[in-house]
């Protein structure tokens, strides 16, 4: 019989962030823009672009939070890769992660909430160690963001950059990890955040591969992020006890500086009590969170028995809100040898490859708006009953 376990610790972390830099200085030679225009809509001063796979990333951002944890790979019983960012979608990226470490044992399952995907992944793993189904396991957050997006919208390209971070749950008798979760999905604004260019949709519509378009309604979004995380972050304290004066420290999703304000706002926290990164790393989606988790770990403002709120949202729209309770230990057990390879080119020099190779607003425009989604069979039905 499975053995139960109350609480599931986060024993380990690490990240993997690319050495190449994309400033807004940068971004301004090819994109109508400046540092100024996205430093005052975003908060945003320069974001990585990676020149490895996300698996690889991934990869080194787990390495580093097991040796963290002083957990061998052959012991690891769970890895959740959480993202958007897949090299191929048969077989899953997990187990590419799996392969790479030697966690031989390993259930490996991808899981895609975009944004929230990290934080979805967190609640998932601590309910199967809880459950006795696993004893521990890796949980990841990576984006490869740069071979997907549209590099001649400015409206996002100025946004999102790559990275991945990583933690190791293990159970646990003594209370910490997630000590609360709110989950949750604001579908009927799920088309205002949609890459056209992936998935199956796009099949025989003469959609040239790597050309991408994105749906981005900023108002709607920063409407629904603030609405969702807020919401969520309120719900979570109420359910569990917990005023803004409990909080150490808010660890929230990096999508734009103004978002995280306004949700620091509603939550009664002080900015002084909230970890941002956006400056620094851009919206990494998924791999925010855990980023940001472990630069505050560096920076020693997570304490022994912190009490942490990690609010995010996402595409869908997803949105959730965690407390995490951490344990005794913030500093690691020992460190790994995993590191990126040199890089060949600059980020600039990467992402005008990339650019070259790109034509979304003429070869497979046609093809890239011509599926039909779930919102839209919807209404059409509703259409065709109310007649």
């Amino acid at each position: 019989m499975p053995t139960q376990s109350k609480y599931a610790a986060i024993t380990g972390w690490g990240e993997a962030l690319p050495p190449a830099v994309l400033t807004n200085d940068d971004l301004s030679t090819f994109l109508d823009t400046s540092d100024e225009w996205i430093t005052q809509r975003t908060g945003m001063k320069e974001r990585r672009v990676s020149h490895v796979s996300a698996i690889e990333m991934a990869t080194i951002a787990s390495s580093r939070a097991l040796a963290c944890a002083g957990l061998d790979a052959a012991d690891l019983d769970l890895i959740i890769y959480g993202g958007c960012s897949n090299e191929e979608t048969v077989p899953n990226s997990a187990s590419g992660v799996q392969i790479a470490l030697g966690a031989t044992r390993a259930a490996s399952m991808d899981l895609n909430t975009a944004c929230t995907s990290f934080l979805y992944g967190l609640s998932t793993a601590t309910s199967m160690i809880q459950s006795g189904v696993v004893r521990n396991a890796v949980v990841i957050g990576v984006e490869l963001i740069s071979r997907y997006m549209d590099w001649s919208n400015r409206n996002v390209a100025v946004l999102f950059g790559d990275g991945a971070a990583a933690v190791v749950l293990q159970a646990s008798v003594t209370e910490s990890g997630v000590v609360g979760t709110v989950l949750g999905c604001d579908a009927e604004s799920r088309q205002s955040l949609r890459v056209r260019g992936m998935g199956t949709g796009y099949t025989g519509h003469n959609v040239t591969f790597g050309d991408m378009l994105w749906d981005f309604d900023g108002q709607v979004i920063f409407k629904r992020a603030v609405l969702g995380m807020s919401g969520a972050a309120e719900r979570v304290m109420r359910e569990h006890g917990v005023t803004a004066a409990d909080i150490d420290l808010v660890v929230p999703h990096q999508a734009n500086l103004r978002i995280i304000e306004a949700v620091a706002k509603h939550a009664a926290v002080p900015m002084e009590r909230v970890m941002v990164t956006v400056h620094k790393y851009g919206n990494m989606s998924a791999a925010t969170v855990p980023v940001s988790l472990v630069d505050a770990l560096t920076e020693g403002r997570v304490k022994p028995g912190s009490l942490l709120l990690m609010p995010a949202f996402g595409g869908g729209l997803t949105f959730c809100a965690l407390l995490v309770r951490w344990g005794e230990r913030t500093t690691p057990l020992g460190e790994s040898s995993m590191t990126f390879p040199p890089a060949t080119q600059s980020a600039l020099e990467m992402v005008n490859t990339i650019r070259a190779g790109q034509d979304p607003h003429g070869r497979s425009q046609a093809g890239l708006l011509a599926p039909v989604f779930a919102e839209t069979r919807r209404e059409t039905a509703e259409r065709r009953h109310a007649t």
